[in-house]
C-alpha cells in the first residue's frame, strides 16, 4: 500500500492522471449507489410480496429446505466430478439436474394440491428424486460422518416440503389426511389430565364439587331409606355438609340461579334414577305404538283424549332449523323455562313439550329435552303415575295431566 507522501508526489507530478483517476472513482461510487438502490427496493418488494404475508414456519421452512438442497447440490458437484469425470462448463450445467427436477416436481404437487387436493403422482416423485440425490451424493463421501450427513440433507429437505404440504392440505380441506387413534391428546383425556370440552378450569371444578354434593345427598337418602344405624348416619350427614360447605365457599351456590338448578337437576336425575327402568324410549325407524285407554279403568274425557292424540311433533310451532344461541342465550332459556315448568307444577300440571316451546320461543328438540329431565322429579312424577293408575294413560311428551271432571290432577 503506497504511502501519504507517496500518493502526495504522485498527484504533484501527474495532475490529469490524478484527475481522471478521482472522476473515475466518483463515478464507480455512485454506481455503486445506484446498484444499492435498485438491489434494496428488489429485496423490499420480493419480502413485501413472498415472505411477509407467509407466516414465519412457512419462511423458515424454504430457508431450511434451501439450505439442505444447496448441501445435496455440493454432493453431486464431487461427485460429477469423481465419479463420471465431467469438468468445466459440462459439470456446471448438469451437475443439479436432480435438484432442478425436485424443485420442479415440489411445485407441480403444490400446485395440484391447490387444484385437486392431492399432490399426486408428483409428490412421490419429490421423495423419489430425493432418495436417489441422497445415495448418489453419499456414494462419493471420503468417511462415514461425511456419507450420513450427505445421506440426511436431502432427506432433511423432502421432510420439511412434506410438513409444509401437510398444512396447505389442512388449511384447503379443514382435516387432516388420517385422524390418529392413539394420540397424546388422547391418552392425557384417557388417563384423566385433560378435558375433552372446552370448559375454564373455574366450571370443571364447580361441576365437580355440585355433583360432590349431590352423590353425598343420594347417599344419605338411601342410608336413612335402608334405616342405617345412627354412626353411618352421621357420618353421611358429615360428608354431606362438608360437601356443601365446599360447593357454596367455591362456585358462589348460594348467589348463582345456575348453579343452583344445575345442583337441583343432578340431585333430581339420581333420586329418580329407578324410574329409567320403566322408561319406553320410542326407536326412530319403527312406527309409533297406540296406546289405549285400559278398560278396567274410566273412559277418558273428551278434552283428555283431545290432548293425548295431538302429538306435538306435528303441530307447527317454530322453525325446525337448529337454533345457534350463546351460552348466556342458551342460560337464559333454560331458566325460563324451569321457571315456567315451576308454575305449571304447582298448580298440578305437566307441561307438554308444545307448551314449553311456545312459551320460552324454543325449538321442539330443545324442549322435549329439558322436559325429559325435568318429569322424572318426585312432583312432576308423581302427577304423570296419578294420570296413569286413573286412566292408564303412558306419558308421551304430549298431554297435560287432567281429572275427569276437566279438572287438575293432584297428588293424593
Amino acid at each position: 500500500m503506497p504511502t501519504f507522501e507517496e500518493i502526495a508526489a504522485f498527484v504533484s507530478e501527474k495532475p490529469l492522471a490524478t484527475a481522471v483517476i478521482a472522476l473515475l472513482g466518483l463515478a464507480g461510487l455512485a454506481v455503486a449507489f445506484v446498484v444499492l438502490r435498485i438491489t434494496w427496493r428488489a429485496a423490499a418488494w420480493l419480502i413485501s410480496r413472498y415472505v411477509a404475508p407467509r407466516p414465519i414456519e412457512d419462511v423458515l421452512t424454504i430457508v431450511a429446505a434451501s439450505i439442505a438442497t444447496g448441501v445435496s447440490a455440493q454432493g453431486m458437484w464431487r461427485f460429477s466430478e469423481d465419479v463420471l469425470g465431467l469438468d468445466g462448463p459440462l459439470r456446471l450445467l448438469l451437475f443439479a439436474f436432480i435438484e432442478i427436477a425436485i424443485i420442479t416436481s415440489a411445485v407441480r404437487a403444490r400446485r395440484n394440491m391447490r387444484e385437486n387436493f392431492s399432490a399426486g403422482i408428483d409428490g412421490i416423485a419429490v421423495w423419489a428424486l430425493t432418495c436417489l440425490t441422497a445415495v448418489l451424493s453419499s456414494m462419493d463421501a471420503r468417511s462415514l460422518p461425511e456419507a450420513v450427513f450427505r445421506l440426511a440433507a436431502p432427506l432433511v429437505a423432502a421432510w420439511l416440503w412434506e410438513r409444509g404440504m401437510a398444512i396447505e392440505r389442512h388449511r384447503i380441506r379443514g382435516t387432516g389426511r388420517i385422524n390418529w387413534r392413539l394420540t397424546p391428546e388422547r391418552l392425557l383425556v384417557r388417563l384423566g389430565l385433560a378435558e375433552v370440552s372446552d370448559r375454564t378450569t373455574s366450571e370443571v371444578d364447580a361441576h365437580r364439587r355440585l355433583t360432590r354434593v349431590a352423590l353425598a345427598a343420594k347417599r344419605a337418602k338411601a342410608l336413612r331409606e335402608a334405616g342405617a344405624s345412627d354412626r353411618k348416619m352421621r357420618h353421611a350427614l358429615a360428608k354431606l355438609d362438608k360437601a356443601m360447605d365446599q360447593a357454596v365457599e367455591h362456585t358462589g351456590l348460594a348467589v348463582d340461579p345456575a348453579r343452583q338448578e344445575a345442583l337441583l337437576a343432578q340431585i333430581a336425575a339420581l333420586y329418580n334414577t329407578s324410574a329409567l327402568i320403566d322408561a319406553d324410549p320410542r326407536v326412530p325407524w319403527e312406527p309409533e305404538a297406540d296406546h289405549h285407554p285400559v278398560p278396567a279403568r274410566p273412559a277418558l274425557p273428551p278434552a283428555l283424549a283431545e290432548l293425548v292424540n295431538d302429538e306435538d311433533e306435528d303441530v307447527e310451532v317454530l322453525d325446525t332449523t337448529p337454533q345457534v344461541v350463546s351460552t348466556a342465550e342458551r342460560a337464559a332459556q333454560i331458566r325460563a323455562a324451569r321457571e315456567f315448568w315451576d308454575r305449571q307444577i304447582a298448580k298440578g300440571i305437566v307441561p307438554r313439550t308444545v307448551d314449553i316451546a311456545q312459551e320460552i320461543g324454543i325449538s321442539l328438540a330443545t324442549a322435549r329435552e329439558y322436559r325429559a329431565l325435568w318429569k322424572l322429579e318426585p312432583q312432576a312424577h308423581a302427577i304423570i303415575e296419578a294420570l296413569y293408575q286413573q286412566h292408564g294413560i303412558v306419558d308421551t311428551g304430549a298431554f297435560p295431566a287432567l281429572g275427569a271432571d276437566g279438572r287438575v290432577l293432584t297428588k293424593h
